[in-house]
């Protein structure tokens, strides 16, 4: 392994992050609890998604990790139709899903919530299939073990009705 580097592993594929990357690090490893973590600002009291050493809103460095129940709607998705890695191979198709957390929906404006990417994948981790992912789908998240006292939040879709009527692309877009 480089010096430097922590690789931890997703379907046999090395995640490269380096160690001065605090905000990641301490991200999957709050994940390997099982429980959703995001950062919290001290100052505008905002969560914020991806990790980053310091707030978007406000500019401060100061943050908390905060638990959140990983439980959220799809507010958009891409199904990905080839391997963009050979690790991927047997993947294809697979869903990329945007997330809208709840709680932190509609703030601090209805357009700016805070929204994580994922992969949507079944009970099984296989990728979910595409008949079955929609936006405005409830989804929870799952943590997928990376080794090295990390883990990877992925989400599953929920049992719980979505609020609104869900849509899909059409199959010829």
């Amino acid at each position: 392994m480089p010096e430097g580097v922590y690789m931890p592993q997703y379907h046999g594929l090395e995640v490269f992050i380096p160690e001065n990357d605090r905000p990641h690090i301490e991200y999957f490893e709050q994940a390997a609890s099982g429980t959703l973590h995001l950062q919290y600002c001290v100052e505008c009291e905002l969560m914020r998604y991806p990790p980053s050493p310091m707030c978007s809103e406000c500019g401060v460095t100061d943050y908390e990790w905060r638990p959140v129940s990983g439980n959220g709607t799809i507010h958009s998705y891409y199904f990905v139709p080839h391997a963009v890695n050979p690790a991927f191979r047997d993947w294809t198709p697979y869903p990329v899903i945007l997330v809208e957390i709840d709680e932190q929906r509609g703030h601090p404006t209805p357009d700016r919530s805070i929204r994580i990417i994922g992969n949507c994948i079944n009970a099984d981790e296989a990728p979910e299939l595409e008949a079955n992912v929609a936006i405005g789908k409830r989804v929870e998240v799952t943590m997928i073990d990376m080794g090295d006292g990390m883990a990877l939040p992925q989400f599953r879709l929920s049992d719980e009705d979505p609020e609104h009527e869900t849509w899909q692309f059409p199959e010829d877009a």
